[in-house]
């Protein structure tokens, strides 16, 4: 009694994806989605394009966490907040299908390239979390360990999901499976 994966084929019990793994990837992407859309893109927009709810929900995390990231972000940050739009946004429903459906592993390549891309980011900024001098910003960044920790609690799902996500597409066998072809 083996699953049958996205591809059709009946695949034996050892080799299946881990299917509380797929369930949580799913749930990432999927919540991902109003996250980017509603409070993540919103340092892109200009002033009063957002609906005045979704920039008082901003400006509240901002001030709540301490992150002057979110409300006046440096420009390699902005750059970053572009490639979410852009690269990030439209694979999150793909993601989210895959994950959902199970089995899929055509979804390798792309969630190993997303999970790099995301985990190298996500390195970048947990570092000026926890290293940079916020004394001079014109928001209020964190001052204190607690408050630098609080706010690296809020984006550190975003490395360790992704960093579980590329472990399982190299690590688990029913992604690294490579199908032989038939020589004709």
């Amino acid at each position: 009694g083996g699953r049958v994966p996205c591809g059709g084929r009946a695949v034996p019990a050892m080799a299946a994806a881990p299917r509380w793994r797929e369930r949580l990837f799913a749930l990432y992407f999927l919540s991902h989605i109003p996250i980017t859309a509603l409070i993540d893109l919103q340092p892109l927009l200009p002033d009063g394009i957002a609906p005045q709810a979704l920039t008082d929900l901003l400006q509240h995390y901002a001030v709540t966490f301490r992150d002057p990231l979110m409300l006046r972000p440096p420009e390699w940050f902005k750059a970053f907040i572009f490639c979410e739009a852009f690269l990030q946004l439209p694979f999150f429903p793909i993601a989210a299908y895959a994950f959902l459906k199970g089995g899929c592993r055509w979804i390798r390549i792309p969630a190993i390239i997303y999970s790099t891309h995301v985990a190298t980011t996500l390195f970048a900024i947990l570092a000026h979390i926890l290293f940079h001098d916020f004394s001079q910003s014109e928001v209020a960044g964190p001052r204190t360990l607690r408050e630098r920790l609080a706010l690296l609690s809020i984006y550190l799902p975003y490395l360790l999901i992704p960093l579980l996500l590329l472990f399982t597409m190299l690590c688990n066998p029913h992604y690294k499976h490579v199908e032989k072809r038939k020589r004709k």
